[in-house]
């Protein structure tokens, strides 16, 4: 019985050995016969690789449902995760903001009793509208965009461009139908600011790139990267206190400013009439555009 079984066992081998000698052979020439019968009977070909298809795929279907709600578990526990991780920060983002909130009620409850004893005058409300943004003007020599509003809406040179409550540029140019917004980055856009931290009075210039250019700073004040800077009310080109963006760099008797709204981001801006001159003086306009504290006047 051992014999026989040990003679089984060597034929078993040897057969194995033979298989795996001639199996590239063999394959090869299935490969050349298939290649030939394609050539000679394609719809055949076709006929029976559908066949084949067909059969294996209610099996690859039936694999996949394991992996893929395997997948849906491991997308479920990562996205619990993540809503806690959410949950924490939001929880102390509330508390920051209700903290805040205290702060900011207390200010202006203490803000208006000021003003009441000290008799102060507001403000006028300034005249303004909001309109697209129609084109790009941009290139290497320039930062402008053209607006769907002109001197027939009230539009006229000098007036302030808003995104928000943020200084994006101002009106260099008017058509009856449309106007030129000049970019704070184009090379001839130079206009007054002030660092909120120092009340230091600068110049902030463009040179066509998405970083603004802070020079002639009075008092030579330290400059701190994250610095806010803002409209002042040098030349009486702006209102004080409108934001333009923070101090990103500071070299050598230069600073660069990053802006908080960037020109790829405008599709609508306000066109704002403050009632100043100094870039570039323009008329009265307050029959014209909309007053922010309500109506047409």
């Amino acid at each position: 019985m051992r014999s026989k079984a040990s003679g089984a066992m060597g034929r078993l081998a040897t057969a194995r050995q033979t298989v795996q000698r001639f199996a590239f052979v063999l394959l090869l020439a299935l490969a050349f016969f298939l290649m030939i019968l394609g050539r000679a009977d394609s719809a055949l070909v076709d006929r029976v690789r559908a066949a084949v298809v067909d059969t294996v795929a209610p099996v690859f279907h039936a694999l996949a449902r394991p992996a893929g709600a395997v997948a849906d578990v491991a997308h479920q526990i990562r996205d619990l995760a993540n809503l806690r991780a959410d949950n924490v920060r939001l929880r102390e983002e509330n508390a920051r903001l209700l903290r805040w909130e205290t702060v900011a009620r207390h200010l202006e409850d203490e803000n208006e009793i000021l003003r009441n004893q000290l008799n102060y005058v507001p403000d006028p409300d300034p005249a303004y509208l909001t309109t697209r943004v129609i084109g790009d003007m941009g290139s290497a020599y320039g930062q402008s965009m053209l607006l769907g509003a002109g001197a027939r809406n009230g539009v006229r040179k000098g007036q302030a461009v808003l995104s928000g409550q943020t200084l994006v540029g101002y009106i260099s140019n008017v058509g009856r139908r449309s106007s030129r917004l000049l970019l704070l980055s184009d090379i001839n856009a130079h206009i007054p600011v002030m660092i909120e931290s120092t009340h230091a009075r600068a110049i902030l210039s463009g040179d066509n790139r998405t970083r603004l250019r802070l020079s002639y700073v009075a008092g030579d004040p330290t400059l701190r990267i994250g610095d806010r800077v803002v409209t002042s009310v040098s030349g009486g080109a702006f209102p004080p206190g409108l934001p333009i963006g923070v101090i990103s760099a500071v070299g050598d008797h230069v600073a660069w400013v990053s802006p908080y709204v960037h020109h790829y981001q405008l599709q609508y801006v306000t066109i704002v009439d403050y009632g100043l001159g100094g870039i570039q003086t323009f008329p009265d306009t307050a029959g014209k555009l909309h007053r922010r504290g309500g109506g047409r006047r």
